[in-house]
């Protein structure tokens, strides 16, 4: 009790739950992500537009592609009866208009069938002047758009060519010494130039008591590209050319144009 008697009023705590509590800001994004996200439709709009548009055109192209392999059979259509084309330069094609085939058969010269080729055959003798094969034009031996004059090829057009030739010798019962070469003659040198060439030492030692009766065959095959002008001439020499073992497959010489 208090003086003068008077009753002292108690004092009262109110506590507050939230007092204690702290609000933490929450962690801040970073700045690539939020643009990100603003640029992620547009982008996402972008790739939508341009599947649409390579559909488009590879449609486009299809159609394209499909009315020309329609039309091209049309393009190179020749007249059956001209004169200037013969059966070996010619191909065969069916012509169709609409839903109809004709039975006519046109003739075809391609690119490729104009250009120059030859293949000769070998000789019948073995003689040659200056050791110059002297190759046969007949039978399975042919030539197009070249001239074929005493053993030598004449280009009439120049451009690459693919040039190959095969002997074949026989050196039975002595020692040889065997060369074959392609050679070319043109304007602008006054000699013939070289232009492949094989050598062989060939010694044979009989095993039998008839020697004359063996056979030791040797083949030689060369072949290169070279750029031949027009008015070259190309033609193979063979040293010993008698001892050329004769026959229309084992001796040949071929040219054929391989780009222009």
């Amino acid at each position: 009790m208090s003086e003068g008697g008077a009753a002292t009023c108690p004092q009262v705590f109110v506590v507050d739950s939230w007092a204690n509590h702290v609000t933490v800001p929450g962690k801040k994004e970073p700045r690539w992500a939020r643009v990100g996200r603003k640029l992620l439709l547009p982008l996402v709009g972008l790739v939508a537009l341009g599947l649409i548009v390579e559909g488009y055109l590879i449609y486009n192209l299809y159609q394209k592609t499909e009315a020309f392999s329609v039309s091209r059979p049309h393009l190179h259509i020749q007249n059956f009866s001209s004169p200037k084309i013969s059966g070996q330069e010619s191909g065969i094609i069916l012509s169709q208009v609409g839903s109809k085939v004709s039975n006519e058969i046109p003739r075809v010269l391609t690119q490729a069938q104009k250009r120059p080729f030859a293949h000769l055959l070998g000789p019948n003798n073995a003689l040659g002047e200056n050791n110059v094969v002297q190759w046969i034009k007949e039978g399975e031996a042919f030539t197009q758009n070249m001239e074929y004059d005493k053993g030598q090829l004449i280009i009439e057009k120049k451009g690459y060519y693919y040039l190959y030739s095969k002997v074949q010798v026989n050196a039975v019962e002595e020692c040889l010494l065997i060369q074959h070469r392609v050679m070319k003659n043109t304007s602008a040198y006054g000699h013939p130039i070289e232009l492949m060439k094989s050598k062989s030492f060939r010694c044979w030692t009989p095993k039998r008591e008839k020697a004359s009766e063996m056979e030791d065959l040797w083949n030689s095959f060369l072949a290169g590209i070279y750029h031949l002008e027009s008015g070259d001439k190309i033609f193979v020499t063979l040293d010993n050319i008698q001892k050329m073992r004769l026959g229309l497959t084992e001796n040949f010489m071929g040219a054929f144009m391989i780009s222009s």
